[in-house]
């Protein structure tokens, strides 16, 4: 990608770990050409801000600056970062309730500053959060989605890879659902090359193929790295800038994300993740894939948890 994007300008909500990463990463990638980093820490989004622009030009010539949210207006997407980050040991629900207050005092304002802005919600709990942006604005199904799986199908392609010994980009599966525990991997559509991933690994010999293993891998991975770190960045930076490529060049990419689920396996009125199709207004089209009738109840599961959550908590 050159530096010819046009005038795109992408805000970002939060510039804490991954505000600031997913900012670094447009500006190396030269995604677009004005970045607006936002945060209650005026002094914080301006330093990163000023980090940033100061190495602009070994990279792609790209504005970076602080502002306030009225400042959203005019941009072509909105990165939601906003919140509390997950601790050591804390689950993505623990965080629901403290994050949503944030997001029905912030996001009515953004969304009034730029109602016609693409939003992708990376804060979370993800899919609560994306669920609660589509109930405190008018912003429509279609231009609000959260990162969801993304991540967590692109960590189990890596893993299936690394057990087969091929690139992940020749791996084709999933992760749909909650993005957390009750994550389902639907293993009827999962291939390589175009053949089924156990006709494959049998025919390949690749005998050591444990799916409970994956899904745990799968599940844990950004705990571990908590674990390890403290906090995850570098991969959900570059699971975004894919998303906001994707949105900019209008390139009808699938992508496992989370949006508002209707009339879909059985499933009503709640965010999380399956297949849909990224281009220049969002969500262009949802994929719907035939699943096994054990797999639609694991999704149905996935959905129920989320939707016992949304009960619980004031919007």
């Amino acid at each position: 990608m050159g530096d010819n994007k046009g005038e795109k300008k992408i805000t970002i909500l939060g510039a804490g770990n991954v505000g600031a990463t997913v900012a670094y990463t447009f500006a190396v990638a030269g995604t677009c050409s004005d970045i607006v980093l936002i945060d209650i820490n005026k002094e914080k989004a301006k330093g990163e801000a000023m980090d940033i622009r100061q190495g602009v030009s070994f990279s792609h010539n790209i504005e970076v600056v602080d502002g306030t949210y009225d400042d959203a207006a005019d941009s072509d997407i909105i990165i939601v970062t906003l919140g509390l980050a997950r601790k050591p040991g804390q689950t993505r629900i623990d965080l629901a309730q403290a994050n949503v207050n944030i997001i029905k005092e912030v996001m009515p304002r953004v969304a009034k500053a730029a109602p016609d802005a693409i939003y992708v919600v990376v804060s979370n709990p993800v899919d609560i959060i994306t669920y609660t942006i589509l109930k405190c604005t008018d912003l429509s199904p279609q231009q609000v989605f959260g990162s969801g799986t993304a991540l967590d199908t692109s960590r189990l392609r890596s893993s299936i890879a690394d057990h087969v010994g091929l690139s992940p980009s020749s791996i084709h599966a999933y992760v749909f659902g909650e993005h957390g525990d009750t994550s389902m991997i639907p293993w009827s559509i999962t291939n390589i090359a175009g053949i089924d991933m156990e006709e494959y690994c049998e025919a390949q010999e690749h005998h050591d193929i444990n799916k409970e293993e994956i899904i745990d891998e799968v599940r844990k991975a950004g705990g571990e790295v908590i674990k390890r770190k403290g906090a995850t960045f570098y991969a959900i930076a570059l699971t975004v800038n894919k998303i906001c490529d994707n949105i900019l060049r209008d390139a009808n990419n699938i992508m496992t994300v989370s949006t508002l689920i209707n009339d879909r396996y059985g499933i009503n009125d709640v965010c999380l993740s399956l297949p849909a199709v990224i281009g220049g207004h969002g969500i262009e089209r949802e994929i719907t894939p035939t699943l096994t009738d054990e797999e639609v109840a694991k999704l149905q599961e996935s959905a129920n948890a989320l939707r016992s959550v949304i009960d619980q908590l004031e919007f």
